[in-house]
C-alpha cells in the first residue's frame, strides 16, 4: 500500500503542475511576474520532498491513547 501511495504521488505531481500552468494562462488579474513566480514554484514538489525526508512516515505516527488504552477505574493498561 505504501508503494502504491508513492507511485500515486509521482504521477499526480506532474499532472498538478500542468493544471496550474493552464490555470495561470487564463488568469487575467495576475501580472506576468506573478504568473512566472507561480509557474516556477509549482515545479517544486514540496509534498513528495517532505514525504521522502520523513522516511515515508509522514502519516504514520504513534497511536494515540484512546478509551481502549484505559483500564477499569481509569488506570492505564500497559
Amino acid at each position: 500500500m505504501k508503494k502504491l501511495a508513492e507511485l500515486l504521488v509521482c504521477f499526480l505531481h506532474p499532472i498538478a503542475v500542468i493544471l496550474v500552468w493552464l490555470n495561470l494562462v487564463v488568469r487575467p488579474e495576475l501580472s506576468a511576474t506573478a504568473k512566472i513566480v507561480w509557474a516556477v514554484l509549482a515545479l517544486v514538489p514540496i509534498v513528495p520532498f517532505v514525504y521522502v525526508l520523513t522516511g515515508g512516515e509522514l502519516w504514520e505516527g504513534k497511536p494515540k491513547a484512546g478509551p481502549a488504552a484505559v483500564g477499569p477505574g481509569g488506570a492505564r493498561r500497559p
